[in-house]
């Protein structure tokens, strides 16, 4: 069938399987022009099939030369319906690393499962015995525990409402959205389901079967951003939640000193994900630090990210690099004083009339359609494709 994108609100609804291969190609060709990086050899990567997971899941095999296990859930291609680009990205990540002679197997559910949690032990220990490195990149607005509680995350401030610029990705319109504030309930469930428990979870369990090597270390993913959008995120119910990833960490390093297995949050930039798509002012925020970024030829992407994570930061020469709040940081680019001031100084004067002046909004555009396989280069759109 010949498949085209089929936007709604801040999601698409198909996903283009020769597209997403050429994503996929283009993060493997980066990392492989680059150093290769002397760091863990078996790595287990549990939110693998997109963003900052993926291009994890990239580094440590063709950076590092690593057997990777990646756990991911996406749905299949079912009649006239596309898969979700994460299946088409893992299949073709799978077939790019067995054809270098890589070890790399995926299985495909529920990653706050007990089952899958199982399943992945299983083949740990049946394949690489341990694992050493375990990168946590779940990004879901649910969570379904073992006992069959169900708990939605929300995306709202903490204590009082807020209003602030928020382009219309419809229009390309600049309005104002306004943020409600939480219920104690919220909160407490955005915490359950996007903090650290289920990271917690996935250690205890790695470390019981004994699948769990010393020294390994252990890295999940935040964010923090600007004192812009601290009442949506930072300080809000997702920061909320992002506090308590962030003493989880600590919690983990304290709980298997005796075995010198490190935990760590990584602060990474702002970037298109499916998930900051939907987060009011954001997508504002983005596209106006994307061009301030790309001015000064200091933009990154997902794989630009995580190859300096763990080249410069984690398993460089000088060691583990952590910042004073005792996490490491990848967002130092976006948030050096001359970006942030001039994100600020555009901030201040953008509106419906300078708006694709003033912003990159081809750049938000851009990403946004490549994360499920549109606009890559070299690809024939027009072409009938097998699903």
């Amino acid at each position: 069938m010949i498949v085209e994108p089929k936007v709604k609100g801040f999601i698409c609804t198909t996903a283009h399987p020769v597209g997403c291969k050429a994503n996929v190609i283009s993060q493997i060709d980066y990392v492989k022009k680059n150093e290769k990086i002397a760091g863990p050899k078996r790595v287990l990567v549990i939110g693998a099939s997109t963003g900052y997971g993926l291009a994890s899941r990239i580094t440590a095999a063709f950076g590092m030369g690593a057997s990777t296990i990646g756990v991911y859930f996406d749905k299949e291609a079912s009649g006239k319906r596309t898969a979700t680009p994460g299946f088409y990205n893992t299949r073709t990540f799978d077939e790019m690393a067995q054809n270098e002679g890589l070890y790399s197997k995926s299985i495909n559910g529920d990653a706050f499962s007990l089952e899958i949690k199982e399943q992945v032990i299983q083949l740990i220990k049946e394949d690489l015995g341990q694992v050493d490195l375990v990168v946590y990149s779940l990004a879901s607005p649910r969570r379904t525990t073992a006992d069959g509680t169900n708990y939605v995350s929300a995306l709202k401030t903490i204590g009082s409402d807020f209003t602030q610029k928020n382009w219309n990705l419809r229009d390309n319109t600049i309005s104002e959205a306004t943020l409600t504030s939480a219920t104690e309930e919220e909160i407490a469930n955005t915490v359950k389901v996007m903090g650290g428990e289920d990271w917690s979870d996935w250690m205890n369990a790695l470390a019981d079967a004994d699948v769990l090597a010393d020294n390994a270390i252990t890295v999940a993913y935040s964010y923090i951003g600007p004192k812009l959008t601290y009442p949506i995120y930072h300080e809000g119910t997702i920061g909320r939640a992002k506090q308590h990833l962030a003493d989880t960490a600590v919690s983990i390093s304290h709980q298997y000193a005796d075995k010198g297995i490190k935990a760590f949050v990584s602060v990474n930039k702002a970037l298109v994900t499916q998930a900051s798509s939907a987060i009011p002012v954001v997508p504002l925020y983005l596209s106006v630090l994307y061009k301030v970024m790309k001015e000064k030829d200091i933009h990154e992407g997902c794989i630009e990210q995580m190859y300096r994570l763990f080249a410069d930061k984690v398993f460089g020469t000088d060691g583990i690099q952590i910042e004073a709040d005792g996490m490491l940081h990848v967002d130092d680019w976006e948030m050096r004083e001359d970006v942030q001031n001039e994100v600020m100084e555009i901030w201040e004067k953008i509106d419906t009339e300078n708006l694709l002046e003033l912003a990159d909004t081809e750049g938000y555009w851009l990403d946004f359609y490549q994360m499920f396989g549109f606009k890559m280069d070299g690809v024939d759109y027009s072409a009938d494709v097998e699903v």
